[in-house]
């Protein structure tokens, strides 16, 4: 059975405070050509430790070979530092979440700071010993496309088995960062526009009766909804001015690392 608007609209009204601030899916559909977004998150392989603590302070990307030139700052950046061995068994923190230029990323350097430290199982605290030419940053290799307004996520598998070796019998121990990274695309996106675009008008994707994501229109009567899994949903349309109609598109189909556009939507005059 199809989801009448006395389904949609209490989804809507628990979802409106949350959509004026959410800028990940209130984008102007133009603002977005040329861009992408990245989310960049902190996972961990465990190791045989009470708590490994590292001190992130920036997370940078290049589209080039250069290894000296062409690093670009993500804004946003969340600097601090985060114990790895709370990271487990599909745990993950979001490091950034920024809109970058879409083409292909040829690096990224994970920045720390001098405040690192591992807990032993004997219950020290030992402040951990960073090789000199870790000072510029982890560089880590990725070579992946970013596709025009998709969302993605980069994973970096911090393996603290491999990164974090006792320096003899002396008690000390280095930190000589392993860690494996993981692209890829987080769903699909759907993107269209609403006439008269004076009208602000609420979207809300709907698998069944199931409410997977909204947004509301914005400049031009625009709207991006991001990270949607691939399937086909029907998209309802809420007016805020009540002397319109609401509608409905059925079938709207998303695929993985996609834009799906969709024609733009004429409201009527009740």
């Amino acid at each position: 059975m199809k989801p009448t608007m006395k389904h949609v609209l209490p989804g809507l009204f628990v979802l409106a405070g949350a959509l004026f601030f959410s800028s990940c899916t209130n984008d102007d559909t133009n603002s977005m050509i040329g861009k992408s977004r990245l989310q960049v998150a902190l996972t961990d392989d465990p190791g045989d430790f009470r708590a490994v603590y590292i001190d992130v302070q920036d997370v940078n990307i290049s589209y080039t070979e250069d290894d000296d030139n062409g690093w670009l700052p993500l804004p946003g950046i969340k600097k601090g530092m985060y114990n790895l061995l709370t990271l487990v068994n599909d745990k993950d923190t979001v490091l950034a979440d920024a809109t970058i230029n879409s083409g292909t990323i040829k690096e990224i350097r994970l920045v720390l700071g001098d405040n690192n430290w591992v807990v032993t199982n004997r219950g020290d605290s030992v402040k951990l010993q960073t090789p000199s030419g870790q000072s510029s940053g982890v560089k880590l290799k990725i070579n992946m496309p970013v596709t025009d307004g998709i969302l993605y996520k980069l994973l970096l598998d911090f393996d603290v088995a491999k990164s974090i070796h006792e320096a003899g019998n002396s008690g000390k121990y280095m930190l000589h960062p392993v860690i494996r990274t993981i692209l890829a695309a987080q769903g699909g996106t759907i993107q269209g526009a609403v006439w008269p675009d004076s009208v602000k008008t609420a979207i809300i994707v709907l698998n069944g009766a199931d409410t997977v994501a909204s947004t509301y229109t914005g400049a031009g009567g625009a709207y991006t909804i991001k990270g949607v899994n691939a399937a086909t949903y029907a998209l309802h349309y809420l007016p805020t001015d009540t002397t319109y109609n609401a509608a409905i598109k059925d079938g709207i189909t998303v695929n993985v690392g996609s834009v799906t556009t969709v024609d733009t939507l004429r409201l009527q005059k009740k």
